[in-house]
């Protein structure tokens, strides 16, 4: 019986197949690493590094303002009764034609806080581009995080913060007080903001006053590009039957929405209930 041949030739382009089949991969595998590599880094370092330095932020506030430090716990409320990277019946901040949901009583806490902010300096600084000047709470959400000028990423929201719309109002003043944070990603101070219901208090601190906010509305969804939603007198460009029609003392909260994604924006407004001096 004759051996079979086997040529030198064919023996070279099996073991290039063999040689270009390895090295495939060893690549795919070497990719698939790095993303997994870059998905903890996005989804839990960020976060790690963020939060750390956002409450390291909040303490140095603390200690400038002289109040004591409560890390991990949020403040009590004052009164226990282009947008950036966020049922029904006016009662859960849903569709409301009118836009006017206070009964006499809140608009009677409203005028006495804003009788407040005449005779105090409420924010106590003219806050520069990306300073962290005052801190928000809300207990619902056990969150304590930094406010800083503007919404920027890389100054302000990738470190954790939440970030004023500059040209809108400061805490405390007639007009609409705006705020941006990051819900995935980046300390994601913003992350369960759909959480939120109506009656919910927030404050926001600053050197020279405490304000409290009590949530108000909710727009679950909304173009990233509606500014309606902060102006001085906050209504939807895009969902005209969200928001108000009167001016008034407001907070507005942004984020984008749904998680993991950036299109379009889920936004919580609030009005002030009061205002305690330091």
């Amino acid at each position: 019986m004759r051996a079979p041949v086997v040529h030198h030739r064919t023996r070279r382009r099996r073991a290039l197949r063999r040689r270009a089949l390895w090295t495939g991969g060893e690549v795919l595998v070497t990719v698939g690493v790095v993303l997994m590599l870059l998905v903890v880094h996005q989804l839990w370092w960020t976060n790690r590094q963020a939060r750390a330095g956002a409450e390291r932020q909040v303490q140095a506030l603390e200690r400038e303002w002289g109040t004591p430090s409560r890390p991990g716990k949020t403040a009590p409320a004052t009164d226990p009764s282009h947008l950036a990277d966020p049922g029904d019946g006016s009662d859960d901040g849903s569709e409301d034609g009118s836009g006017d949901t206070s009964s006499s009583s809140s608009g009677g806490q409203e005028r006495r806080a804003a009788a407040g902010t005449a005779t105090v300096n409420t924010t106590g600084v003219h806050p520069s581009w990306s300073q962290a000047y005052a801190v928000l709470r809300i207990p619902r959400l056990g969150l304590r995080v930094p406010v800083a000028e503007g919404v920027s990423k890389g100054d302000v929201l990738n470190k954790g913060y939440v970030g004023h719309y500059k040209g809108t109002q400061q805490p405390g003043r007639a007009g609409n007080f705006a705020l941006a944070g990051h819900r995935n990603t980046h300390g994601e101070p913003f992350r369960y903001l759909n959480r939120l219901r109506s009656g919910d208090t927030l404050t926001v601190e600053t050197k020279a006053a405490t304000f409290t906010y009590v949530v108000d509305k909710t727009l679950p969804q909304t173009s990233a590009r509606d500014d309606g939603v902060i102006r001085a007198v906050p209504r939807s460009t895009v969902r005209p039957s969200y928001g108000y029609t009167d001016p008034g003392y407001y907070i507005t909260l942004t984020t984008c929405t749904p998680e993991y994604t950036s299109r379009y924006r889920l936004v919580v407004w609030g009005k002030l209930r009061s205002m305690r001096p330091r």
